[in-house]
């Protein structure tokens, strides 16, 4: 990102009233997450500890913004049977959730008369969408973010994002087929 775009640490920090997450991938493979991605897979065992090494800098933050007045909500759109990858992130989602954020997932298929955004994203109190950008295999690409503040780009996202929402499951509820 060019030097005058804040990190997507800064965006959170920022945020007043709500930061949504829109989730779209059956597979991520981003490198700061690939050791505890080959341990689950080896093991099946996930860590769910809020304050580990591993998910205390998330959890801190989004604390934080929750503590601050934040609405924080990821909605997963995710193909069914899932991957494995979306196994382990369904075993993990018990710390997003204890961070205080709110997560829903919506198989694929009641998601097939949406129109989505073609990328990943952030959208933060309604005024900055931040796109995130992956590369075929599911690492960050060059770029890996990119902001964007039209109105007109603000609400399309926005839009889908509540429509994905409203037909969303959550967690709780949800049963990984």
């Amino acid at each position: 990102m060019p030097h005058n775009v804040p990190s997507f640490d800064e965006l959170m920090e920022a945020a007043q009233r709500s930061a949504v997450h829109l989730e779209m991938r059956d597979q991520y493979a981003v490198g700061d997450e690939a050791d505890d991605f080959n341990t689950w897979l080896s093991t099946r065992h996930r860590d769910t500890d809020p304050a580990s090494e591993y998910w205390a800098p998330w959890t801190d933050m989004i604390s934080r913004a929750v503590a601050r007045g934040v609405v924080v909500r990821r909605a997963r759109i995710v193909s069914e049977p899932v991957t494995d990858y979306i196994r382990y992130e369904h075993a993990g989602t018990v710390v997003n959730v204890a961070a205080g954020e709110q997560v829903r997932w919506l198989p694929r298929q009641r998601a097939v008369d949406l129109m989505l955004p073609g990328a990943d994203l952030w959208i933060f109190d309604g005024v900055q969408v931040l796109f995130n950008h992956f590369t075929g295999d599911g690492n960050w690409a060059d770029p890996d973010m990119e902001l964007r503040t039209e109105p007109g780009i603000v609400k399309q996202c926005s839009d889908a994002f509540e429509a994905v929402w409203e037909r969303a499951i959550p967690h709780d509820q949800y049963e990984i087929r």
